[in-house]
């Protein structure tokens, strides 16, 4: 039985006692039988609230699954000259120690600005996959 139910069942027991109002028991019943509903009411509104935000926690995490599937993809593929999958490199610049990481492309792309420092690092390239511009 439902809350609710069981306070009217409560409810008509009480009004089928025909007890009299003027008696300090009758008043102690009815007083209990508000506190009652009073706490139902409160308990409805509690699950109404928490199945309001259950609703949205929901959308929330699917909105996190997709954000998780773009940047933690594991089926990424690059375009690089290998159709492997891209490496990255650690470089440290030599002007002011910064440790840079840095993916293939970038690095065949010749140079890159130290995003600390702004001096500009040179990479020499050497590609042995016989696909590409560079190794013919």
């Amino acid at each position: 039985m439902e809350t609710t139910e069981s306070l009217g069942y409560l409810k008509g027991l009480l009004d089928g006692m025909e007890l009299d109002d003027n008696k300090k028991e009758t008043k102690i019943y009815k007083a209990i039988i508000d506190v009652l509903e009073n706490l139902t009411e409160d308990v409805e509104d509690i699950t109404e609230g928490m199945e309001i935000l259950a609703e949205q926690i929901d959308s929330v995490d699917e909105d996190l699954a997709a954000v998780e599937e773009v940047v933690y993809d594991d089926d990424f593929d690059c375009d690089c000259c290998c159709d492997d999958e891209c490496e990255e490199y650690e470089i440290e610049c030599p002007a002011c120690g910064e440790i840079i990481t840095v993916d293939e492309d970038t690095v065949l792309q010749g140079s890159i600005v130290c995003p600390n420092c702004g001096e500009t690092l040179e990479f020499e390239v050497e590609c042995d996959c016989d696909d590409c511009e560079d190794c013919e």
